[in-house]
């Protein structure tokens, strides 16, 4: 039976070994990401074989993140996911699983397999030099932004220790303007910026800080997801200064992205003012996510 426990900062080595096996594009497959957001779902690791197994609880009932690594995927699930399943007397779901994975388990499971598409969790995937340009038309806005932005003093800086304090503050009184006490999920997302600024370097993260007038308006932080994917865990900007978000993501790209080839710029939650803000910057596509339902 899997042992499954609690995420900490000493799963990172084992973890990391796997997902790299995998090479997976879903924000997901991110250790620094399972490890700052586990309180989202109450989420749990395992390790089976040379596999890493992630469980999440939602509606009281667990499912589990298609598993990164490497062997026999149906061993996996007939000889622990299922009896896990069986024993607790739920169904056997499994998230984040991508098209090409999700239709492996089809033909394998045939009609005891069920698929769903997740809109809500698919990843928006982007050309980084496509972010880094912003040349065409459809940039356009995108450029005079960042241009009005530049008309006032302003300076771009790596984010490193000095500026933990600082971006921490930020954070907070974000959160306390937008009256975020009573979602869950805002409470927990302060929890993961803490993690991300407590393991910065260990988890070998980077980030970056943007000012205008002396004064710090935006800070985000980021990674490499895989080998050819650098991905953007956090973002906040000062939403009232004309250009911040764009400047801060084409600075931080720039500074940081030059040998991906793409961006993973994670998922809108089908929030419609997220999902519209992730539609400008034109991603090249959806890094698609489905649900699968096996019945054992």
């Amino acid at each position: 039976m899997l042992d499954f426990h609690k995420i900490t900062i000493d799963d990172r080595e084992q973890a990391e070994k796997y997902l790299q096996i995998s090479d997976f594009q879903g924000c997901e497959y991110c250790f620094a990401n399972n490890l700052a957001w586990h309180r989202l779902n109450n989420t749990e690791i395992a390790f089976y074989k040379q596999f890493y197994i992630s469980k999440s609880i939602e509606n009281d009932l667990p499912y589990f993140t298609y598993p990164a690594g490497s062997g026999d995927i149906f061993d996996l699930i007939q000889n622990e996911l299922v009896p896990y399943c069986k024993n607790l007397s739920v169904p056997l779901v499994i998230s984040g699983v991508s098209r090409q994975n999700s239709q492996m388990l089809k033909e394998h499971y045939g009609d005891k397999a069920s698929i769903s598409y997740d809109r809500d969790a698919s990843d928006y995937i982007y050309k980084t030099a496509d972010l880094i340009n912003l040349t065409g038309k459809k940039y356009h806005s995108k450029r005079n932004h960042i241009k009005r932005f530049k008309d006032k003093q302003w300076y771009y800086e790596n984010l490193a220790p000095n500026h933990f304090e600082d971006c921490i503050e930020f954070a907070t009184e974000f959160y306390n303007q937008n009256n975020s006490y009573d979602e869950f999920s805002a409470v927990v997302e302060q929890f993961a910026i803490d993690t991300y600024f407590k393991y910065f370097e260990a988890l070998n993260l980077k980030g970056g800080v943007l000012f205008q007038e002396n004064k710090l308006v935006g800070f985000c932080i980021g990674e490499r997801l895989n080998s050819n994917t650098i991905v953007v865990h956090i973002e906040k900007a000062v939403a009232g200064v004309q250009g911040a978000y764009p400047t801060l993501c084409n600075e931080f790209l720039k500074a940081n992205a030059g040998e991906f080839k793409y961006v993973n710029r994670e998922e809108d939650l089908g929030l419609e003012g997220l999902r519209k803000s992730k539609l400008s910057y034109h991603p090249c596509y959806l890094m698609e996510k489905y649900s699968i339902d096996i019945n054992y």
